[in-house]
Parts: structure tokens; sequence; C-alpha cells
């Protein structure tokens, strides 16, 4: 096996030499672009609720759609890509970007569309809708709604109260590959041609005839209470994953794979008690706790979490899920970029075999160790 490159002084000046043409040394180059394996630039983290609320708040107060463009949106940037322009690429991971977003009562986010792939999970409230290829659809606490690349979309807030949601884009990954289009609509509001798709999909797994051909959305919206439902039906019956404990992944019904096409999305229970086995993936994984609390160790770093927060596992990074309350379940929602990982035949997964699965606690997080 070859060691390092031994650098002679005729070899400094020639490496001197070629940059200034463009060119660089692939024997020094090699060991920093491929890495024996995954080196994450995006770094665990973890926002909380308290602070997330607050910012949101008095962007409630201070914006409006008037003077701060046309959706009033908080990206959660990664410290470890806080360096990259414009924005940190609005990177949560190298490949998403999880946002909150607030609407308040009367208000209307007109329709566009882009490239990038989005999704939604409602975090507070009930009242607004989306219009998703000119269906409406009516969104509450713990619902999951998709915008496939290239869709018609807006929001209207119809109800008394302000809500809040997660927004998750692919937009790093799309922005890294310049491959970003944006068009606003034409009107106000699109027209509404579609009846809801929510009745046509009662029945289950049971996938009606005329959605036989497969379709980028043909279920827009996903509700919080059957995902649940089919939860319960997982921890009633069977034993929990050593690893994740119970979870469901959001799939399109017309074709069976991922409900978006580049971004993955589980809700997730883990037991009163559980305590999961270390594990590690190429993918990268961003949390939204749902309920409950616990924490989570990260390469031996305790993050720990309760109701509201948002906590982002980097690529290949070893990690456990741990639920406190010998009482309470927690519920997780996550998104994840296994599509795009699985589409290059890119994904692995790795399971900690030391300590008999679990890693030692080495360090506590605390933001203010970071340099945000």
């Amino acid at each position: 096996m070859a060691g390092p490159v031994k650098v002679t002084p005729e070899m400094d000046a020639f490496h001197q030499e070629v940059s200034k043409d463009a060119f660089e040394p692939l024997w020094m180059a090699a060991p920093e672009v491929m890495h024996r394996q995954p080196k994450s630039k995006p770094i665990p983290y973890i926002w909380k609720r308290e602070v997330i609320e607050r910012h949101m708040n008095k962007a409630a107060e201070i914006i409006n759609f008037n003077n701060g463009g046309d959706r009033r949106v908080l990206m959660l940037i990664n410290p470890g890509m806080r360096d990259l322009e414009p924005y940190g690429w609005g990177a949560t991971t190298q490949t998403l970007s999880v946002c909150v977003q607030i609407l308040l009562p009367g208000e209307e986010a007109p329709p566009h569309r882009h490239t990038q792939t989005a999704l939604r999970y409602i975090v507070k409230g009930e009242g607004a809708y989306s219009a998703v290829e000119g269906e409406k659809v009516y969104m509450s606490e713990g619902d999951y709604v998709i915008t496939p690349k290239g869709l018609w979309h807006e929001h209207e807030h119809e109800g008394t109260e302000p809500m809040m949601w997660m927004d998750c884009l692919d937009t790093p990954l799309i922005f890294y590959l310049h491959g970003t289009f944006f068009e606003p609509h034409a009107l106000k509001k699109q027209p509404i041609t579609r009846k809801s798709s929510i009745n046509k999909y009662q029945g289950g797994m049971v996938r009606p005839l005329a959605d036989h051909q497969p379709s980028q959305a043909p279920l827009p919206a996903y509700k919080y209470n059957s995902t649940l439902a089919a939860l319960k039906g997982l921890s009633d019956h069977y034993d929990p994953d050593p690893v994740e404990g119970y979870v469901v992944e959001y799939i399109n019904p017309s074709n069976g794979q991922s409900a978006n096409e580049n971004i993955g999305a589980w809700l997730q229970k883990l037991p009163a008690g559980f305590h999961g086995k270390a594990h590690r993936h190429v993918n990268s994984v961003v949390y939204h706790i749902k309920e409950g609390k616990g924490y989570s160790l990260i390469d031996g770093i305790r993050f720990d979490w309760e109701k509201g927060d948002y906590l982002v596992i980097p690529t290949w990074a070893l990690h456990e899920h741990v639920n406190t309350s010998e009482t309470e379940e927690a519920i997780l929602f996550s998104t994840n970029d296994i599509p795009i990982f699985e589409r290059m035949e890119l994904q692995r997964v790795e399971e900690y075999s030391e300590n008999k699965g679990f890693q030692v606690e080495v360090g506590k997080f605390s933001p203010a160790q970071v340099n945000v």
C-alpha cells in the first residue's frame, strides 16, 4: 500500500507551476477527495423548540408578504455548512434544507413551482390549505403533505390561529447541480380542478384503477391519525426493531416508492423506556420531535431532545436513540435522502458491533461549543 507522498523541492515547484495553468496533481489530492469512508461536512446539531418559536413569533410581527417575499420561512442552517455562499446554500445536510414556516390567519402565499422537491409536516394549528397541482389539501397538526418537483403549489390560511409547519426541500443538492428553475404562477390563485384524493384512498393499501399508471402525487396529503394507526398496528402485534423501534415510511401509492422522489419521510415510535442500538449510514436524517422526551447519542455525544425540537444526523455518524420516559411513547417525524443514495447505489448501513451495540457516552452537546 502506498504511503504519503514525499514532496521534494522539485516536486513542490512543479505543483505550483501546474496549479497556475488550472491543474492539480492527483497524487497529492487523492487522500483529500477520495476518502476511505464518508467524511461529513455537516455536523450533528439540534435546534430547540423555544428558540424556534421565539424567532418565528418575532418574524410574524415584523415580516409581511408586502415586504418579506411570499413565504415567512426560517432555514435551519447546519453550522458545518455556514461557510457556503450564498446563505450556506440553505443546507441542513449536504442534500436537504429543513425550514420552519408560519402562516397567519387570512394570509395567502401565492402559487409557484420549482425544480426542488418539497414536503411539509404540520407542527401546529389547523385551517390552512395547500393547493397542489389543482387540488386543495387542508392541513392539520401531524399531517404530511408533499409537493414533488415541478408542481404548482400555494398556501392560504382560512382559520383563526397561526399555523406552523416544517418544510423540507432538496435545495442544496439542486443548487450544487446547477439545476434550479423557479416560476411564479401568472394567477394569484391556481384553478382547483381535482377532487380530494384523500377520499379516493380511504381503503388503505389498495390502489384505485385510475392510478394504475404511476404519477407524481396521486395522494398529496397523508393524515396523521391514519399514519399513527399504522404505527399502532405494528406496536400492538410486533416486537420493535432493535435500532429504530417502530417505523412506517410514507410512500407513493401508485408505484410503492418514496412519496417524494428525492426525499424520504418516516414516522417513528420509540416505546416507553426504549434504548435503540447504534448504527450509521451514508444517508443523512433530520428529525422533528412530535411527542415525547429523550436523547440521541451521536458519535458518543449526548443530544437531549423534547417535543418541538429538530435534530440532524449527518452522513456516516454513529447514532442511537433513547426514550427516557418509562410511561410515555416518543413519536418522531424524520426526513432523509435515502432515495437519492439508493438510486445511485451508494447507500450503506453499518451496525455498531462493540459494547453489545451501545455507544459509550463521552460528552453532552451544547450550542455554545459550536461556532454558529
